[in-house]
């Protein structure tokens, strides 16, 4: 029985204090108030609340640290607090998993960090690593708050440090759903995939106005550091999304074909399997033309599982294509060189893009199917003076240290140290199956006969006849897969329609794979 001489047991006072619960909750949700509220949709953006109800699964976001204030007191700041200072942080279930988010709050103080904002995003970010899950952090924010000085810098580094700790551990999503600038820009570029929304979002180390001062350049904020800036040019973005709710469906999406740590592995789907699984529409899609382009995104589609292949930096250095798809219901990493450009050449951007993919996969259990038709790496000054030997290295290291299941297909060219590159078996490709019309040599046959009977053409009384009867016998004794085969080099030739069912199997009979790298602190990928 409750004492009414002592009020802090009364009935009164426990709904005062219920009554002030729920107070606090209502003030913390309302984030800066329904004016910057207000503002913040008229810009066509979500409040940080809104964010995470529309990426978690309904009722699952259990919220973390929801009545943290600053601790600041310069420049006014002791006469200003809100309720969660700026960032909304938790836990919650995508698709009935486990996930970890942060979302900045622009309405609060335009998002800014400040130390006790970071301490609230590191919670999050040790909880992720502890318990082996993803975490997703919806960025936007003004920056460092200014009247917090080192300690919001101390806040940002804090925050880089947890990411690289974390980084190979878990999976770490980056939204950029506003501005991102200057050391804000770090901590998305250290985690493993970027989504950017068109108009609405932009990343600079500094922005427009500075550059103007220091290089006398005008540029708008969307030129320097937009969706479509980053996603085309710099390829700092993976994924630019038409809007914030299209980018977090992309999320949800990029999350099912992923593991919750690099201990677990991808989710399978149910899949039912047919009584044949080939592909006759494979057979005819290789022009008889060797020089005549074809699109490989069509070879993808005949291969994976319907409708599967999610592509990733699709608008950035095109001719590579890389992505994830599922074969059978199991998820897997996809590598293909890209005819349509630049006849699939390897390049600087090309080279750096598929290396960061396939380290990704290998540090978290997806298998790598690796489709080849490659000429070679691209020649010129350009190419040389921006480091094509180093970024083309990146790729090949990749490759080698991967210990996850890799399987290659030639589907028509590989030529010199391209076909190196592209996960042949000397560096460590489980199964390499190639087609038909693959041509595996040192360079192209016309190239090769100009050099190894230079003489005899120069001495003939018609040099262009006789170029071609050197390059048609090249071709009949190096331009195909036979040579390889023949060294054990190529596991099997097999025809196009076939190449779904044979990687059903194999991707079945690697499941179980292990390999051992030999033990170092770590490698020292050239960077």
């Amino acid at each position: 029985m409750t004492d009414p001489k002592n009020p802090n047991y009364s009935p009164s006072s426990h709904l005062e204090k219920i009554a002030l619960l729920a107070k606090k909750n209502a003030e913390a949700e309302q984030g800066g108030g329904v004016a910057r509220i207000d503002a913040q949709h008229k810009k066509g953006k979500l409040t940080a609340r809104e964010r995470i109800a529309l990426l978690l699964d309904e009722g699952t976001f259990e919220e973390l640290d929801k009545f943290v204030m600053h601790r600041a007191k310069d420049f006014g700041l002791d006469k200003e607090h809100y309720l969660g200072d700026g960032v909304v942080t938790g836990f919650g279930e995508v698709n009935g998993r486990l996930v970890y988010v942060y979302s900045q709050d622009f309405t609060v103080f335009g998002g800014s960090l400040s130390e006790t904002h970071a301490e609230k995003i590191c919670k999050v970010m040790d909880l992720a690593l502890k318990n082996g899950a993803p975490i997703i952090g919806m960025n936007d924010s003004g920056g460092a708050r200014i009247q917090e000085g080192v300690n919001s810098l101390g806040g940002y580094a804090d925050i880089f440090y947890r990411n690289t700790l974390a980084s190979g551990v878990v999976p770490q999503i980056s939204a950029i759903m506003g501005p991102c600038a200057g050391g804000a820009v770090y901590s998305p570029a250290i985690t493993d995939f970027i989504l950017m929304v068109e108009n609405t979002s932009y990343m600079f180390v500094t922005g427009p106005n500075v550059v103007k001062t220091v290089t006398q350049e005008t540029v708008t904020a969307e030129e320097l550091g937009g969706a479509s800036t980053h996603s085309t040019k710099s390829g700092v973005t993976h994924f630019a999304c038409a809007n914030e709710v299209e980018a977090l469906k992309r999320i949800k999406s990029l999350l099912s074909y992923l593991p919750q740590n690099c201990e677990d592995r991808a989710p399978s789907y149910r899949y039912e399997p047919k009584k044949d699984e080939s592909r006759p529409v494979l057979d005819s899609l290789i022009p008889e033309n060797p020089n005549h382009p074809y699109d490989m995104r069509e070879v993808i589609g005949g291969i994976v599982d319907e409708l599967s292949f999610l592509e990733v930096h699709e608008s950035y250095a095109d001719n590579i294509v890389v992505g994830f798809a599922r074969i059978a219901g199991r998820s897997i990493g996809i590598v293909g060189n890209q005819p349509q450009s630049m006849a699939g050449v390897l390049d600087n951007h090309a080279s750096m893009k598929a290396a960061r993919f396939v380290r990704f996969c290998d540090s978290f259990n997806v298998p790598l199917l690796v489709l080849v038709d490659v000429p070679g790496f691209l020649p010129g000054t350009d190419q040389e003076w921006n480091g094509i030997i180093t970024n083309g290295a990146k790729l090949l290291y990749a490759f080698s240290e991967a210990t996850v299941p890799r399987i290659t297909v030639i589907t028509r060219k590989a030529y010199g140290g391209a076909y190196d590159v592209m996960n042949s078996k000397h560096i460590g490709a489980d199964l390499n199956y190639a087609w038909p019309m693959a041509e595996i040599a040192v360079m192209g046959a016309k190239g090769a006969a100009e050099i190894i009977f230079k003489k005899e053409i120069a001495e003939a009384e018609d040099s262009e006849a006789k170029l071609q009867e050197k390059v048609e016998e090249y071709t009949a004794k190096f331009a195909n897969p036979y040579r390889a085969a023949h060294r054990g080099y190529i596991d099997e030739v097999i025809l196009p329609s076939d190449t779904r069912t044979k990687l059903i199997k194999a991707f079945k009979m690697l499941e179980n794979k292990v390999a051992q790298l030999p033990r170092k602190k770590h490698g020292n990928i050239p960077l």
